[in-house]
């Protein structure tokens, strides 16, 4: 099948729906009587400016005047989605039907295409045309610099408002393919922006056949040749599919007659007699209606940190946008991340249909290069939810002059400040934005649609964008999409303060599977950190160094230990399946009590987001994290974070958190807990965060330290028995100054090299293998615990501050009590003695075998609340000890 000329339109089945601007009302009278007034007359009458071609030009384009000292005028699209209220279907439609164009001239091909589009205004329509092509991936140029992403390329726009393109690919050989590349833009004038990517990638990543997209192809006759010869200069194909074509005929002096007639109209806006100019506020100054000055809406509060729903007509909805998945195409999206999309898209338009009430006119607002994610969510709120009209537009950079007049296709604007001024670190991302043909536009209810870091004190303040949109339509819905970040693997350089890094995940770094769990710490594997025992002990009892400033020699274990290892496993994994069951429904059942209102729908409707103590809660929080998914199906978020006893929590981490979580939804993990002392230390740490709850949840509670938890039996948790090999490879948490800096995560290794030894899979796999077998002990448990009084006791910390004294340690952080603290002494430290609980059975066999190995002795007491407590060795020298470093006793 042979591709449609450029010269054919190729409209989506509208059902007889015109093209032209929706937000105008007059043409919509006007169709009534049969008269449509063209949304370019207003320009073309007044400066001559003509647009020459087809009827559809018309319908594709109207003509309004930009605020731009390089281009008079501007073409505005009818179905972009940029400037112009249109239904999403439309909007959409329009990219996938070029992208079937593509398709079919590709042929084959098309499985080895590219597809590239341009930031701002065609990040959306590219993306529909990668829709329509269907199996290519997506990329599209962007204007926010990610500070330690590689580049990949980079361009100018000569006419733009902002004029540097970035290529940031996730992925850096995304485009160092040779199949075909489609470079996607609105329209296609002088054709300098697309000849210049061209010709910037060939000489990187030369190819043999590049496919140019456009709405319009609007090149004058003299432009018409240089695409040949173009061709002919790199020696590759070139082809042009475009819906219409035509040209612009500019008369002479049109600049500056366009620019003198913008400033007259500020002048008549700034001094109150009114022009017609379109409602706006903020600094353009622009008048309402008729030339009155446009009412400032109320103020409303700034928000300390995330803004909730008290103020009228503004709500917030969690969407549920799934884990891990691009927020757009700035990094790369590819078609498994569509189809995640797809699944997602009716749980997510759902969510913000039931904060629509009764509006039936809505708009659906995205922000700048954020276009696809709005135009999907509305897409399906266009297709799911009967009796509404929906439409799609976004904001914009761009400065246009709004004339309220049915001849114009800007009727009205609003003027806000910038409001992701945080992903600018060197200040270029300030200024004001505008939301074009909104006010005036009828509707009930527009749904904002931002990424996280967007959602920021500038978008919430007075004079804000919620707030000029609350005083002009009654209902606002903030949805926040996850700012998504690439892997660090593909990251050159260190981040700049503003731009911390997306969380480490597997493979690349541990050995848990990608969605298992998001490492909020920085690989270190390449560093040099390990140290004898014996060395680290005398320096942090000396004070010479704190224990997370090296790491200990990876315990590399016997066969024995090993065998003893697998059979507590089988042993106890039914007790453990049980236990993380047991904590994993507390959380789930207790969490609508983190809001202020336990019963509101945001409440009801929020998830956990687990976030574990790297690395002993790791474990603990993946199996929770596969528990809610077996018996509730259930898909919950789980970061690692460090925390450093002395040293507090990776404060990095937690805002990293806070800029894509809601606060209130984060919950602490850990695998056990021992006197308390890290419980106490997260509880300082967090002082200084509004919104954070310091609560722990264990596995664990021998020592009373927490209210949640899953036993307060002190057993054996296998993960307790090795190191890195049961916690995905990753070692223990480091900080160090020369490592670790002020903008920095904290930093921890995968231990590659360990991968034969490696049973962190195998654990995680018999615990969840166990999970239907203790259902209805889980329930029970449940039942009884949330009827209980859980209140920590401290029980563990007075024991060991006792056990401190008695035995002449007089230092509570050298008394490691619990099974699982005294297996790391065992591991990690100098051990001087273990104290076991007289009768302890199985669950001390490995402490014995250990303990043995290092000529360490085993005294057994009454009175324990433990299993076991480990003693490290006091006022420990390497004198301590003897030649083959086991431990000898003190004077």
């Amino acid at each position: 099948m042979s591709a449609p000329g450029a010269n054919e339109i190729a409209r989506p089945d509208d059902e007889n729906h015109t093209l032209g601007n929706d937000n105008d009302n007059d043409n919509e009278t006007a169709e009534e009587n049969g008269d449509v007034v063209w949304s370019g007359s207003w320009v073309a009458e007044r400066l001559g400016i003509e647009l020459v071609g087809g009827d559809e030009l018309r319908e594709l384009l109207g003509l309004a005047l930009r605020r731009n000292p390089k281009r008079a005028h501007l073409l505005v699209s009818n179905v972009l989605g940029k400037h112009v209220p249109q239904r999403p279907s439309v909007v959409h439609g329009a990219g996938v039907a070029l992208g079937e164009r593509v398709r079919d001239l590709l042929g084959d091909a098309a499985e080895q295409a590219v597809i590239l589009g341009y930031a701002e205004t065609a990040t959306g329509l590219g993306h529909s045309v990668a829709d329509g092509v269907e199996r290519a991936p997506y990329l599209h140029s962007t204007r926010r610099p990610v500070a330690g992403v590689a580049a990949a390329g980079g361009f100018e726009e000569a006419h733009s408002h902002a004029t540097s393109h970035l290529l940031l690919p996730e992925d850096p050989e995304l485009l160092a393919g040779d199949g075909p590349l489609v470079l996607v833009d609105d329209e296609f004038s002088t054709g300098n922006t697309v000849l210049n990517t061209v010709r910037a990638l060939h000489a990187r990543y030369p190819r043999r056949w590049y496919v140019i997209v456009a709405l319009v192809d609007m090149r004058s006759a003299a432009d018409q040749g240089r695409l040949a010869e173009f061709a002919q200069e790199i020696g590759a194909r070139v082809d042009l599919v475009a819906m219409a074509s035509g040209t612009v005929a500019l008369p002479e002096g049109v600049l500056a007659r366009g620019q003198a007639l913008v400033a007259e109209y500020d002048e008549a806006a700034a001094s109150g007699t009114g022009m017609g100019t379109g409602t706006g506020t903020g600094a353009a100054g622009l008048g309402a209606g008729v030339g009155a000055p446009s009412p400032q809406p109320p103020p409303l509060p700034t928000p300390t940190s995330r803004p909730d729903a008290t103020r009228s007509g503004i709500v917030r909805v969690s969407l549920g946008w799934p884990d891990g998945l691009p927020d757009g195409g700035r990094h790369g999206f590819t078609p498994a991340h569509r189809a995640r999309l797809e699944a997602a898209a009716p749980g997510m338009a759902d969510a913000l249909a039931q904060e629509l009430g009764d509006a039936r006119r809505v708009l659906v607002l995205g922000f700048e290069e954020l276009m696809y994610a709005p135009l999907r969510l509305a897409l399906e709120l266009e297709r799911s939810v009967t009796g509404i009209e929906v439409r799609y537009s976004t904001t914009t950079r761009s400065p246009v002059l709004a004339v309220d007049d049915p001849g114009y296709a800007i009727r009205s604007r609003l003027v806000f400040p910038a409001h992701d001024t945080a992903a600018f670190p060197a200040g270029e991302g300030t200024g004001d934005r505008y939301a074009y043909n909104v006010a005036g536009g009828g509707f009930d209810a527009v749904v904002a649609v931002v990424d996280s870091l967007a959602d920021s004190p500038e978008l919430h303040a007075p004079g804000g964008l919620l707030a000029q949109l609350a005083a002009h339509v009654p209902r606002v819905v903030l949805a926040v999409v996850p700012s998504y970040l690439p892997s660090p693997s593909h990251v050159a350089d260190r981040q700049e303060p503003s731009m911390l890094p997306a969380p480490l995940r597997g493979p690349a770094f541990s050995s848990y599977a990608p969605d298992d769990v998001g490492w909020l710490l920085q690989d270190l594997s390449d560093v040099e950190l390990e140290a004898p025992t014996e060395e680290r002990e005398e320096a942090i009892q000396s004070g010479g160094a704190h224990y997370a400033e090296s790491l200990p020699v990876e315990y590399q274990p016997s066969p024995e230990y090993q065998e003893l290892f697998r059979s507590a496993l089988d042993t106890s994994a039914a007790r453990i399946a049980r236990a993380v069951g047991t904590v994993t429904e507390t959380v789930l059942a207790e969490h609508p009590q983190r809001y202020d209102d336990p019963a509101s729908r945001e409440a009801t409707q929020a998830r956990p987001v687990l976030v574990s103590l790297a690395r002993a809660g790791t474990p603990v929080g993946v199996l929770m994290r596969r528990w809610a998914m077996h018996r509730h199906g259930l898909d919950l978020k789980h970061y690692a974070i460090s925390i450093v006893r002395g040293r507090g929590i990776d404060t990095n981490a937690i805002r990293w958190l806070a800029a894509h979580h809601n606060p209130a939804d984060i919950v602490f993990v850990d695998g056990w807990t021992g006197k308390g002392a890290i419980t106490r230390e997260l509880a300082d740490a967090l002082a200084e965060f509004d919104d954070f709850h310091p609560e722990i949840a264990v596995l664990a509670d021998p020592g009373g330290c927490v209210r949640t938890y899953g036993t307060r039996e002190d057993f054996l948790i296998p993960s307790a028995c090795l190191n890195s090999t049961v916690s995905g490879l990753i070692s223990r948490t480091v900080l160090r100054a020369d490592l670790v800096g002020p903008d920095d995560f904290h930093g921890a290794k995968h231990y590659r090299e360990l991968a034969d030894a490696d049973v962190s899979g195998y654990f995680l796999d018999t615990v969840a293998a166990r999970f239907a077998d203790v259902t209805d002990a889980v329930d029970t448990d449940v039942k009884e615990l949330l009827s209980t009084d859980r209140a920590p006791t401290w029980e563990g910390w007075a024991a060991v501050e006792r056990i401190s004294e008695e035995y002449g340690i007089h230092d509570v952080n050298l008394v490691k009590p619990g099974v699982g603290e005294t297996t790391r002494v065992l591991l990690r430290r100098v051990p001087w003695k273990i104290l076991a609980k007289r009768g302890a059975g199985t669950d001390l066999d490995h402490v014995r075998l250990l303990a043995e190995q290092r000529g360490v002795p085993v005294e057994e007491v009454d009175g324990l609340p433990y299993i076991c407590v480990g003693l490290i060795h006091p006022r420990y020298t390497r004198g301590a000890t003897g030649a083959d470093g086991t431990a000898v006793a003190t004077s």
